[in-house]
């Protein structure tokens, strides 16, 4: 559906790609869904609203928290607006198209993604406004977004360029244009210092970057980019100084006339993770008045459903409390199915269900015949394929059958081991589900 507002990131359709997710078949394709419903339909096992707990579902299963999520996306909503800055979140954290309409919905200005496919899969759920934080080579792909471009008015892309070759590469794929096309609208990536991950390390890369993008017709100098949490030894004087060296590149390039005749409407100055978002709103802030009205755009994706690990710890929030703050909104439920010791047992989730990437998941509470209560002296302590690892002290009741309710760390590596995962109440109550497409 098209929102009811002129910057809508979403694309009208006259039949909702979204809504139409519900028409999918249950079967025995999505994990610890009850085996009763395999015959219903997604959405006629949400309008059931069954109870997680008693509802027939089966483990391990992961739990986003209808609640908090709810919480986080309205904080970061305020955020942005308070500072000023439009948000483009990113989507590869939950790849999750319900999400990304649910973002837009509150005030998102469009989606960030990394890779083509990931942009197929925006387009196909009417996402109207993308930003690719990657230099996009493959010459099959810029021809697919080409094609989008010319085929649809309304369709914003912009994606990075941090090489001359990268430049040479992409005029090649897109030239000539299609019937109709349009120039594909590019940023320059300013990378994060030696030692980090993409981006030309120089001001004076970045230029030749720039009049390389200048030199074709296929391609539009927008704005400059980066990613600040690739700041070597990252602190906040560190990161202030790098965002200082982004906004004066920005300047820098509209003095020289950089922008000047291209029919651009805004310049496009471009960062922000999920850790330094509070650097990156206070340095946008000082950027120059431009020859064109900047879109200081926001990327910060891993908000959405927070975690109990590295983005709790790492999150502005915990340095700028009045702001807001973030509420961790998955669970994974894993049963015990051996207690071969009185210091050891194991449940039924593993790699395959778990984030194991940054930290082990962090046993949070056990259920028994209904009853809820901390999980204390109970630790996650390692991760097989398909088994978690616990180490239990004498404080720990724990038998073979209990639910065991672990929090984990990093989003982006807890939804893509899910595709379709129950959105539940504070009293259990399943009331949606969100397809994930990975």
């Amino acid at each position: 559906m098209a929102l009811d507002t002129p910057s809508s990131a979403v694309a009208g359709t006259a039949e909702d790609p979204v809504a139409r997710l519900s028409e999918e078949p249950v079967g025995h394709r999505f994990k610890g869904l009850p085996p009763d419903a395999a015959h219903l339909t997604v959405g006629a096992l949400a309008a059931e609203r069954r109870n997680l707990f008693d509802g027939g579902f089966t483990t391990p299963v992961l739990a986003l928290s209808a609640e908090r999520l709810e919480h986080n996306l309205a904080v970061m909503e305020r955020y942005a607006e308070r500072h000023g800055l439009a948000f483009a979140p990113h989507g590869k954290t939950s790849m999750a198209p319900q999400l990304f309409r649910r973002q837009i919905e509150r005030g998102a200005w469009g989606i960030t993604l990394a890779l083509p496919h990931q942009v197929r899969v925006a387009r196909e759920f009417g996402i109207a406004r993308i930003f690719v934080a990657n230099e996009v080579v493959d010459p099959a792909a810029l021809r697919w977004i080409a094609a989008e471009l010319a085929a649809d008015p309304d369709f914003r892309f912009l994606c990075y360029v941090d090489s001359v070759r990268g430049v040479e590469l992409m005029d090649a794929a897109l030239s000539p244009l299609p019937e109709g096309g349009r120039p594909l609208d590019v940023v320059v990536e300013l990378g994060a210092g030696e030692g980090a991950r993409t981006g030309a390390r120089t001001e004076a890369e970045c230029a030749a970057v720039a009049d390389a993008v200048a030199a074709t017709t296929t391609l539009r100098l927008a704005g400059v980019a980066g990613y600040e949490g690739e700041v070597p030894e990252a602190d906040p004087d560190r990161v202030r100084a790098w965002l200082r060296r982004l906004t004066a590149l920005a300047a820098g390039f509209d003095a020289a006339g950089r922008f000047a005749g291209t029919g651009l409407d805004e310049i496009v100055v471009s960062a922000g993770g999920s850790a330094w978002f509070d650097a990156v709103a206070d340095v946008l802030a000082e950027l120059p008045a431009l020859s064109l009205p900047a879109l200081k755009l926001l990327r910060s994706g891993a908000y959405v459903s927070h975690d109990d690990g590295h983005y709790r710890h790492v999150t502005p929030f915990n340095r700028v409390p009045d702001e807001g703050g973030l509420e961790p909104a998955f669970r994974l439920w894993t049963q015990v199915v051996s207690r071969p010791s009185p210091e050891q047992a194991f449940a039924n989730a593993g790699k395959r269900d778990a984030a194991h990437d940054l930290d082990l998941p962090f046993a949070q509470v056990v259920r028994r015949d209904g009853r809820e209560r901390a999980a204390t002296g109970v630790t996650v302590t390692g991760l097989s394929d398909q088994h978690m690892w616990l180490r239990t002290t004498e404080e720990a009741d724990l038998e073979v059958g209990d639910w065991v309710g672990v929090g984990l760390s990093h989003p982006c590596t807890t939804f893509d081991k899910w595709q379709l995962i129950p959105v539940v109440e504070a009293d259990g109550t399943v009331t949606d589900y969100v397809r994930t497409f990975f």
